[in-house]
């Protein structure tokens, strides 16, 4: 392959060398240059990769991407790019053949709700008898191949090389968690998508390596709508006029309380011996003729109401045989994702990601709704975050629920019992009952060793993470092995 031919949608100055290098790969770990290889030169938080450039050139590299003039020998070609970033996503998209154009796209978006939603999409279609790719917060799942990822959204070459693999493998759709931080990161430049859903935007992801307010968190979200061709979006949301001022694309709403493209009505909180979760009516129209589903999601909770109409809203856009999508998400699973990972006569045990104030309120709200005799919470928070989460947290426990059990999350480099004490400060403002038991396993023990009958038991703030990161060593931990440990030890099983 010739230089060239992954140059179409590259600005760049040529400023040494020629075009008719043959490469073979894209880098932007200097560990991986060889010959044949081009070097793309970021700048990260804490790395300038520029300075690795004498390093890849002595391994054999004869292209280099950089954001300013670098001193190499005379046979090297240099592009300047004005954005590392921005090279390293347009690269990828093209030494991979720009494999998203090659299967129906879909972006999903939100403060809450993006992994719910992406997987039910991907249940949806899959009924249906279409393969399909998906990534986000839980990795990326290609058929029965799942590999976990560092980010949301990860690095613009794994995104591509991950597109090019699905199409290798039969998808004929692709759906993925959109983060504000991959625009901000340019992971996701040159992607346009065929649909995407706004689900939703409240105050969170900002502070340090993150945004640095609200208005610039909401912009990079709004990119979506910039990227694709139709964008369903969430008509309850207060920032609705704000989300869709200067879209691009073509707007279509969906809502659970007013006029919309897609609304829901009759909800019900189904308890049930077998079955804990949502059910309502989809109304919406297609072809001119007005159309209702009735669907019992396996998922508690009205934002997952919500999630579903968002998704089966997007999947109506596609010919396929609609009934099947009931079906589907009557028997979704999702790991770490309002998760009932154990349920008998005595209780209910749910595992959920729920790690800041916004989602811990939602969650326990909705879990008011099923009417338990008690309401118990397990939770601690993240290491090295903002404080005011802590505080958040604890306050919205002691008001919501009738016991907290606070322990350690991810303390990462901070001492376990300072965030605790953060914690009961936030406890205190609502008077919140709590127990303080350090140890994560002992603390889930408790909670199921002294459960009374008809108690419901949430265990969050790691929903799907399989790790406990303590002084920056990550130690195997799931919260759902840690539950079915404790019920088959006190016999509960």
């Amino acid at each position: 392959m010739k230089l060239r031919e992954w140059l179409g949608e590259l600005n760049y100055t040529l400023l040494q060398g020629n075009l008719d290098e043959e490469v073979t790969e894209v880098v932007y770990d200097s560990r991986k240059a060889a010959p044949q290889t081009v070097f793309v030169c970021m700048r990260g938080a804490n790395v300038d990769a520029h300075r690795f450039v004498p390093d890849v050139v002595a391994k054999g590299t004869k292209v280099i991407v950089a954001e300013h003039e670098v001193e190499v020998p005379a046979d090297v070609t240099v592009l300047r790019v004005s954005d590392g970033r921005d090279a390293l996503a347009l690269l990828s998209a093209a030494r991979f053949g720009y494999p998203a154009r090659k299967m129906t796209t879909i972006g999903v978006t939100g403060t809450k709700g993006k992994t719910t939603t992406t997987y039910m999409i991907k249940a949806m279609l899959e009924a249906c008898g279409k393969k399909t790719g998906l990534i986000g917060t839980n990795g990326i799942v290609i058929g029965d191949t799942h590999t976990p990822t560092a980010n949301t959204t990860p690095e613009s070459y794994i995104l591509q090389q991950s597109f090019a693999r699905m199409v290798e493998e039969g998808c004929e759709y692709m759906v993925m968690e959109v983060s504000s931080q991959s625009y901000k990161m340019r992971r996701v430049n040159g992607i346009h998508y065929n649909y995407a859903i706004f689900m939703n935007i409240s105050n969170d992801h900002i502070g340090p390596n993150e945004h640095a307010d609200f208005a610039e968190y909401i912009g990079f979200k709004k990119m979506l709508l910039a990227n694709s061709d139709v964008c369903l979006v969430n008509r309850d949301d207060p920032h609705f006029d704000e989300i869709t001022d200067g879209a691009k694309a073509e707007i279509k709403t969906f809502s659970l309380e007013q006029s919309a493209d897609f609304t829901a009505e009759a909800i019900d909180y189904i308890r049930e011996h077998d079955f804990v979760g949502i059910g309502f009516t989809m109304n919406y129209e297609k072809d001119g003729e007005k159309r209702h589903h009735r669907f019992r999601v396996s998922v508690p909770g009205i934002f997952n109401a919500c999630n579903a109409l968002a998704a089966a809203g997007v999947c109506s856009h596609f010919d396929l045989p609609e009934d099947r999508f009931e079906h589907s998400l009557e028997n979704l699973h999702i790991n770490g994702r309002m998760e009932i990972v154990y349920k008998s006569a005595k209780c209910s045990v749910i595992v959920d990601y729920a790690h800041n104030g916004v989602s811990m309120e939602t969650l326990l709200k909705t879990l008011r709704s099923y009417h338990p005799k008690r309401l118990v919470v397990v939770f601690g928070c993240g290491g090295n975050r903002a404080r005011d989460r802590r505080y958040d947290m604890g306050e919205i426990g002691g008001r919501y629920a009738d016991l907290n059990i606070i322990t350690a999350d991810n303390s990462r480099f901070e001492n376990v019992t300072d965030i605790l004490n953060d914690i009961k400060t936030g406890l205190a403002r609502s008077d919140g009952k709590y127990v303080e038991i350090p140890d994560r396993r002992d603390a889930i023990r408790y909670s199921l060793e002294h459960a009374e009958d008809g108690d419901i038991i949430a265990v969050i703030g790691k929903g799907h993470e399989d790790y406990q990161e303590i002084e920056g060593v990550k130690h195997h931990f799931s919260d759902q092995e840690e539950v079915r440990k404790a019920a088959a030890e006190l016999g509960l099983a």
